[in-house]
């Protein structure tokens, strides 16, 4: 007697374990009776018939998939590695079940060959340069095809691109002709500012007056220094009052 009480606690405890599931809040249960599709549940407690109803666990949350290197040759045949990381979430748990086989696998496949397609249509300078139009062309793609599956992508980053050595070597080379040129345009325009403003102080300068200040001013400097003898010319302009005398006389 006590055998058989024993098996049938062992039948109820294993009748249970496989008739009541507890899903978390960010899971879905997708049930199937008989091989044919009821629907999703959860959160919570949930009740199957045993034998005849088969539950898949669904994960809610946001998946980061890590998109491998691709080898991509751009559009002005420049051979390129590119990688990139996709983030996207289950929204219809039965799609994702019944649409497709994996649904993890199925789109880290199409975003290696929608990274490779849509790298390959742009050029290295767009590539390098406008990154974030990519990543929405990418975004929009991915989005749109994995819809049949109940799959939403979210956003859709590259995170490196890795350049040929020569490539990176004609890269640094041009980037230093671009600032040697930036160097000598504005030491071009330095010298047409200096210039202009010498030929106006010519101007100013070509008064007599004007002409003995700026004279004088300079004398005042050579002054202040510590020289023990100082010798300067006395401008002919200063002297031509004291010539005109015996003349007046």
């Amino acid at each position: 007697m006590s055998v058989s009480l024993l098996v049938i606690i062992v039948l109820s405890i294993m009748f249970l374990s496989s008739a009541i599931k507890i899903l978390n809040e960010y899971e879905r249960g997708v049930v199937f009776r008989l091989g044919r599709l009821i629907g999703s549940k959860g959160p919570g407690l949930i009740l199957l018939i045993p034998l005849i109803d088969k539950m898949q666990k669904v994960s809610l949350r946001l998946v980061t998939l890590d998109v491998p290197a691709q080898d991509v040759i751009t559009r002005d045949n420049v051979s390129v590695k590119v990688n990139a990381v996709v983030y996207f979430r289950v929204v219809t748990p039965e799609k994702a079940i019944v649409q497709v086989e994996n649904y993890l696998y199925a789109t880290s496949q199409l975003a290696q060959t929608t990274l490779r397609s849509i790298c390959g249509e742009a050029e290295l300078d767009e590539l390098l340069a406008e990154r974030e139009k990519i990543n929405m062309k990418l975004q929009e793609i991915l989005d749109r095809q994995t819809d049949p599956w109940g799959i939403k992508v979210t956003n859709v980053e590259v995170k490196h691109i890795d350049l040929p050595d020569e490539m990176k070597r004609a890269m640094a080379k041009q980037a230093e002709a671009e600032r040697e040129r930036r160097a000598k345009v504005i030491h071009a325009e330095g010298e047409f500012q200096a210039a202009a403003r010498l030929a106006e102080a010519a101007q100013v300068m070509s008064n007599p007056i004007a002409l003995q200040l700026r004279y004088l001013q300079t004398l005042t400097e050579v002054a202040s220094e510590k020289n023990s003898t100082t010798i300067f010319p006395v401008p002919i302009d200063l002297l031509k009052p004291f010539l005109k005398l015996p003349e007046k006389a």
